[in-house]
């Protein structure tokens, strides 16, 4: 009689395929991510100046010398008139920005913690 022979089990195939050609291991990818970090961590520390306290203000632009408010603070400003908050549509109406601008700028000016959501379409000054 002779004997059936068993097919190789399918992690016994990746196996082999992954040595035989040499693909990349999450193991191996893993160290290459943990020593990419290392490395970013150093450039930051030599190239980058130091961080500054928790309690510090985030850096804004400055006012270009003509004395003109850059477009990030003249919403802010409409924003922060409404007592009780200010929807989208008020906004674009007294800044006269476009739709695109104006996202932009109220997404940037909630990153900065300037202004906060009161409920979906009103903002309120933080």
């Amino acid at each position: 009689m002779t004997q059936r022979r068993r097919s190789p089990s399918f992690d016994t195939m990746i196996r082999f395929f992954q040595q035989h050609y040499n693909f990349a291991t999450k193991q191996d990818i893993n160290r290459l991510i943990d020593k990419i970090e290392a490395l970013e961590n150093s450039i930051r520390q030599t190239v980058l100046p130091p961080q500054k306290t928790a309690g510090a203000k985030p850096a804004t632009r400055r006012r270009a010398a003509t004395g003109k408010q850059s477009a990030s603070d003249t919403v802010y400003d409409v924003v922060a008139q409404a007592k009780t908050g200010i929807r989208f549509p008020e906004i674009k109406a007294k800044t006269g920005f476009e739709d695109k601008k104006l996202r932009n700028i109220i997404y940037r000016l909630g990153k900065l913690g300037r202004i906060k959501n009161k409920k979906r379409g009103l903002y309120i000054p933080a």
